[in-house]
């Protein structure tokens, strides 16, 4: 039986539906993922299933004595209650005595003591003490101190409190909405690892695409008020999709043809009038009618850089650079690098490890206070403002884009400015509209529409990829790769950093800033580590700080040793462990292939319940242990090169 049944769901706001009697079905243990363009009506569906939002018509069923747990897309601003408060208030009554009681528990007067015993009455005849210690229990688990405030933690770390919350009432069904959106890859890494273990359905949205091939179990599109499903993880759901644009493609121009050849038909002269074909004619009726109401797929952005004269070779130049606020700690110190025209630079490292800072020295923004930052000639920046900050909220797209003018300049052509927001998919109707509506998505294409009306010849994009489909994610990726300008990028994408810098630039947290060549898989496999990976994260920032300075160490220190540990031969047994790796890897993925083609069958889902579980845990495990041998081989293979 299904956990989660959508029934002909519907929803209008304007002139198409939203939802138009749009079916769903979700199976206990399935990962879903919803896509869809940006104002689709993602994030309205996902209210509709948690009961925020009422359907104009249709059905929504959850399994009885199904539990739903919701882990918000927007994090709480100036929240001042405890992690401890926050997690308990997913049990509404026996939360609120909960958090009363670990308040009162800190008081010393008469009053409170009075208090206190009336909520242990209560919380006693609730079965409380058992819920307080699963909220102490999960904040453990996660590694957050209790008795933090929200406001004081990190995006990261409220994350972590947020999806405590979600867990901690063991649903069977669990909903996100762009879960890694402004969280760094440490934190996406820990949500991903926290995700991986939870046995119950997930609904998700996301275009984080590294995300979702690790998550998803199947895809869900919302594609013109229907949602179609694809029995299959990303990689498969992308061949699929464009094979069903083609049919569709083809099955729209024959019908097209044949209502073209009707209506030549019924336009003959009067001989053919006469002997008309009744049945004909009322065919043709409904043609006509069919063709009126069919949603075309909306277009997709098209959207090209404007490009400036170009900068002098040289950009940037860093020699031994650093910079400290007054009274803090330095957050870059002793810098040298060089960019030079061209080069497509990603810079990685956790929140709060000085990524702007570093941006603006590069820029000459900042003067550093110490060393020299030497800057090129004719620079033009443009700037992509991950906080939207250039935007009147109060005007609409045009005014924001052209402040009154009818026409702009584009690579030197004049270019009418809806026809221009047109490429960045707006509607005339849309772009008269004012900002402040727009949904995430639609604010990321009108900043982007603006930062590529300027000339510019050094671009930077602070998390440029936020509230983005993956269409125009696409396209953007493509026109980043095209620039003949320099390109500079904070993101958290990995697969964004990958498709787009030559150069990744890591920031450790200590101050230190290290090169390394390629894009973020490339300095993984260079060997980048994050310092929350190697010395366990903890939401205090200073107590990190002093475990990255204390771990971080130069590269020519470190390497000497490490290699006159290592042998200089395999022994004869690591030998013949080397020789058998290869077999052992065939094996396991075959067998997870095996798995991976079960669970892609169209009614896996359907069968029995613990077979299903079963099957996605043993999935799991061949994919963990087939990572263990590959890392094994791959380690074997380097000590028998040396």
């Amino acid at each position: 039986m299904p956990l989660l049944n959508l029934d002909k769901i519907s929803l209008s706001f304007g002139m198409h539906p939203l939802l138009d009697e749009a079916s769903l079905t979700i199976e206990p243990g399935e990962r879903v993922c919803l896509l869809g363009r940006n104002g689709e009506g993602k994030s309205t569906l996902l209210k509709i299933v948690s009961g925020d939002v009422t359907p104009d018509g249709g059905i929504v069923r959850l399994e009885e004595g199904s539990v739903l747990a919701v882990l918000p897309q927007n994090l709480p601003s100036g929240d001042t209650r405890t992690a401890y408060d926050v997690v308990a208030s997913a049990f509404p009554e026996t939360g609120e005595l909960l958090a009363e009681f670990h308040r009162l528990s800190q008081q010393a007067d008469e009053a409170s003591l009075d208090r206190m015993m009336k909520v242990q009455e209560r919380l006693e005849s609730l079965d409380g003490w058992r819920l307080d210690q699963k909220v102490t229990t999960i904040l453990a688990q996660y590694g957050v101190d209790p008795d933090r405030t929200l406001n004081t933690l990190s995006g990261g770390w409220q994350r972590r409190v947020l999806l405590a919350r979600a867990l901690v009432a063991e649903p069977d069904i669990l909903l996100l909405d762009e879960p890694t959106n402004h969280l760094d890859v440490p934190a996406i890494a820990w949500l991903e690892e926290a995700l991986g273990q939870f046995r119950g359905a997930m609904l998700f949205v996301s275009h984080d695409r590294a995300f979702i091939r690790r998550m998803a179990t199947r895809v869900v599109e919302l594609d013109r008020g229907q949602l179609i499903s694809f029995a299959a993880n990303y990689d498969k759901y992308l061949e699929l999709k464009e094979k069903a644009l083609e049919d569709e493609e083809r099955q729209n121009a024959l019908f097209d043809k044949r209502l073209k050849q009707e209506e030549a038909w019924i336009r003959q002269g009067i001989k053919a009038r006469r002997t008309r074909n009744m049945g004909r004619v009322r065919a043709l009726r409904a043609m006509r009618e069919e063709h009126r109401q069919r949603r075309v797929r909306g277009g997709t952005a098209n959207f090209s850089v404007e490009e400036a004269a170009r900068s002098g070779k040289l950009v940037a130049e860093a020699r031994r650079a650093g910079f400290a606020y007054p009274g803090s700690e330095p957050v870059i110190r002793d810098m040298t690098l060089t960019i030079l025209r061209g080069d497509k630079i990603g810079l990685v490292g956790e929140n709060g490890t000085g990524k702007t800072t570093l941006v603006r020295l590069l820029l000459g923004e900042l003067e550093p206070t110490e060393g020299s930052i030497r800057l090129g000639t004719n620079l033009q920046v443009a700037y992509f403002d991950q906080l939207r900050g250039e935007l009147d909220l109060e005007s609409n797209a045009l005014d924001n884009l052209a402040e009154g003018r009818e026409f702009i300049d584009i690579n030197g052509q004049s270019k009418h400015v809806l026809g221009y927001l047109q490429e960045f998919l707006f509607t005339p109707e849309r772009a008269r509209s004012p900002v402040s509506v727009f949904s995430g998505g639609e604010r990321a294409r009108l900043l982007l529409a603006k930062l590529f009306s300027k000339p510019a010849n050094i671009l930077v994009l602070d998390e440029p990829t936020n509230d983005l489909d993956v269409e125009t994610l696409e396209l953007l990726e493509e026109q980043l790769s095209e620039f003949k300008g320099t390109v500079i990028v904070i993101s958290h994408d990995r697969e964004f950093l990958d498709n787009v810098v030559t150069d990744t630039i890591f920031l450790d947290g200590s101050g230190r800033v290290r090169e390394f060549v390629g894009g973020y898989s490339d300095w993984r496999r260079q060997g980048g580590v994050f310092p929350a990976e190697s010395s366990g994260s903890r939401p205090d920032k200073q107590d990190k700080r002093e475990k990255t300075e204390a771990t971080t160490k130069k590269p020519e220190a470190s390497a000497a040793p490490a290699a006159k540990s290592k042998p200089a031969k395999l022994s004869y047994k690591l030998k013949l462990e080397l020789e058998q790796l290869p077999g052992k890897i065939e094996a396991l993925e075959q067998e997870v292939a095996e798995f991976q083609q079960a669970i892609s069958a169209p009614d896996f889902y359907s069968g029995d319940p613990e077979k299903v579980s079963k099957t996605l845990e043993q999935l799991s495990d061949a994919e963990a242990r087939l990572e263990q041998v590959i890392e094994r081989w791959m380690e074997l293979e380097e000590q028998a090169g040396q």
